[in-house]
């Protein structure tokens, strides 16, 4: 199984990308700099983001005047505001590690400890402000305004607190501590001072450190729009600062509706809420959307892993894959493309190992393709977990299925569930669990042929018709009973007996009534033929089009026999798509005493067609 953690592993093709970054964060020398990392769900900005931080953090090479300053002057901070939701302010909490990074760094250097207390002491007095709602004031020896009034005047010492019963408790101890030395009595406190005070007193840290500070923020995108926005106010309290730099991944479009309802009621446009976004990100980079090619490549990756971890496919050809797979989709652009050759060589000759990359291929074309997939890493991933959540289910249940069959199946199901819907309801055990239909559409694949209902012609279904191993001839039964989880499966037929599935099976073939029709139902009797009726009508349904009187002609010839079952009757026309019911069956069944109440409320609606409604007023005319 494949987790869902970000990684530094380029499997997507990423590296170029995060070189491009790390580089001009190096460029920058110091100047501060913001980049926004903007991508859908599970298009791998994690990933992304982890990738620049390796490449940060890795030592580089000190020039030869420069042999005495440290390799590396980055000093990288990672920050999840998800973490700290419902816990904590994110705000709070982004200064507060940030004050913890510069404590620990300037513990080595006895000449900035009192500057780096200094901060910490800032720090709180800001955390202290944000959690009692002021902005900015001015401490005097008048009358305190607001709760930030009576908790700055309680530090100040100049009367005891006050608090009601009810108020939010207050560490005094702690906030006197935290403003020690920034707060004196009847001197003017200035927010706006104080901000100004705690961004010099970072700034001339981190160029004492000769560090610069880049702080990663990621998940912003799964906070609630508060967190997000309160997360984006901390980060434009640290912009601008020189050695002080910012890479936030999150999906532009959550952003901006995350603004729209932190301002609820203002009625500000799109273009404010991009505005707001973009004077806090200077240099926006999209994820860049897979391809084919890299589609292609990622799967040939995850599947190689699970066989190395597996210890099928050693360790050494991985690793090999690793270096060869993304020099490959660097020159795609000359028509170096992942193709079947480029894979069998990377595998050798085992067999096993290349129907896994012509499965690759296959499944890369159609999740590319897939509206409903759109080749999104995180969707292809757990595709991967469900087919072999599946496999792992099999052998315990005495099934036989190969991955392939699996994973063709499964595609269907994630990427057009009504047509795996009409096929699973088609797969009985009277029929062996194979369906002819799906052969029949296959073939017509194949051939270029007219593919039949309910098959839609379009790329997709043709190329999934295709992709091996075909289905038509395989008894689906165990790829469905694997499949419950996305749908309850009876492949029983209700205790039919012998003859009556003899009924079924002529009912579905019968274009006309005959005394040997009549004799089986009178063998069976009138419960037996209500359940073969069902069971021929719904076997019939994806190929039905409510225009032919052989269409209800089971209906009509059971409910002759015995009149009995003819509410069953009427309760499957019920069912009929008024749009699609033709004026040529109207006739036939108004000449059904069960059916007409039915005509009765078709008539009353505005679905069917007009040449319907007329062909059921003549109907009434007649009588």
């Amino acid at each position: 199984m494949w987790h869902d953690n970000e990684t530094a592993i380029d499997y997507l093709n990423f590296g170029v990308v995060a070189d491009a970054c790390a580089s001009m964060l190096t460029q920058a020398k110091g100047e501060p700099i913001s980049i926004g990392v903007s991508g859908g769900w599970g298009a791998g900005k994690s990933s992304l983001v982890k990738m620049i931080a390796a490449r940060l953090e890795a030592p580089s090479v000190s020039a030869p005047d420069e042999v005495n300053k440290p390799g590396n002057t980055f000093v990288v901070l990672t920050f999840n505001p998800w973490l700290y939701q419902d816990f904590e302010s994110a705000r709070s909490a982004l200064l507060q590690i940030v004050g913890d990074e510069i404590v620990r760094l300037a513990q080595e250097n006895a000449t900035i400890a009192d500057k780096a207390s200094e901060l910490w002491r800032r720090i709180n007095l800001l955390r202290i402000a944000q959690l009692s709602g002021g902005a900015a004031l001015t401490l005097t020896t008048g009358i305190p305004v607001g709760a930030l009034g009576k908790t700055f005047d309680t530090i100040a010492g100049f009367f005891p607190s006050t608090e009601k019963s009810g108020e939010k408790e207050v560490d005094y101890e702690g906030i006197t501590a935290a403003a020690d030395g920034l707060l004196k009595p009847k001197e003017p406190f200035s927010m706006p001072a104080h901000i100004q005070a705690f961004r010099d007193t970072l700034e001339g840290l981190l160029a004492e450190l000769e560090i610069t500070l880049v702080i990663f923020v990621d998940d912003l995108d799964r906070c609630l729009p508060q967190t997000a926005i309160s997360t984006l106010e901390s980060i434009r309290l640290l912009l601008f600062i020189r050695r002080c730099a910012f890479v936030v991944a999150a999906d532009n479009d959550f952003i901006k509706s995350a603004v729209k309802v932190h301002f609820d009621g203002a009625g500000i446009s799109s273009d404010v809420a991009t505005n707001y976004l973009d004077k806090l990100i200077q240099v926006p980079l999209h994820v860049p959307r897979l391809g084919l090619n890299e589609a292609k490549a990622y799967l040939v990756l995850l599947l190689l892993e699970r066989e190395t971890n597996a210890g099928t496919f050693t360790r050494d050809q991985f690793e090999s894959a690793l270096k060869l797979i993304p020099e490959r989709l660097r020159n795609s652009w000359r028509g170096d493309t992942i193709n079947q050759e480029f894979l069998y060589e990377l595998v050798g000759t085992d067999e096993t190992f290349r129907s896994l990359m012509n499965l690759a291929e296959g499944l890369a074309s159609l999740l590319h393709r897939s509206s409903a997939v759109n080749a999104n890493p995180r969707l292809m991933k757990r595709f991967l977990n469900t087919v072999y959540l599946r496999e792992a289910l099999s052998a315990p249940q005495g099934i036989k299925l190969d991955i392939a069959a699996l994973a063709k199946w499964h595609l269907i199901e994630r990427c057009d569930e009504a047509l795996a819907e009409a096929l699973a309801g088609q797969v009985h055990s009277d029929n062996d669990g194979r369906l002819q239909i799906l052969a029949e559409a296959e073939s017509a694949a194949a051939s270029q042929g007219q593919l039949p209902e309910p098959f839609k012609d379009n790329a997709f279904t043709r190329q999934w018709l295709q992709l091996p191993p075909a289905l038509g001839t395989e008894d689906l039964r165990p790829l469905l009973h694997l499949s419950r989880d996305s749908g309850t499966r009876d492949f029983g037929d209700d205790n039919m007996m012998p003859d009556s599935r003899k009924l079924r099976d002529a009912l579905k073939t019968a274009t006309s009534s005959h005394q040997s029709l009549t004799d089986l139902m009178r063998k069976v009797g009138p419960d037996q033929t209500e359940l073969a009726m069902l069971k021929a009508w719904q076997s019939c349904s994806t190929t039905r089009t409510w225009k032919r009187n052989n269409e209800i002609l089971m209906l009509i010839e059971c409910c002759k026999a015995f009149p009995v079952i003819g509410k069953k009757a009427a309760s499957l026309l019920e069912q009929a798509p008024l749009k699609q019911v033709g004026p040529g069956i109207i006739p036939t069944l108004g000449a059904q005493a069960w059916a007409s109440e039915v005509l009765e409320r078709w008539n009353e609606t505005n679905e069917l067609t007009t040449p319907t409604k007329n062909a059921i007023l003549n109907l009434n005319t007649r009588r």
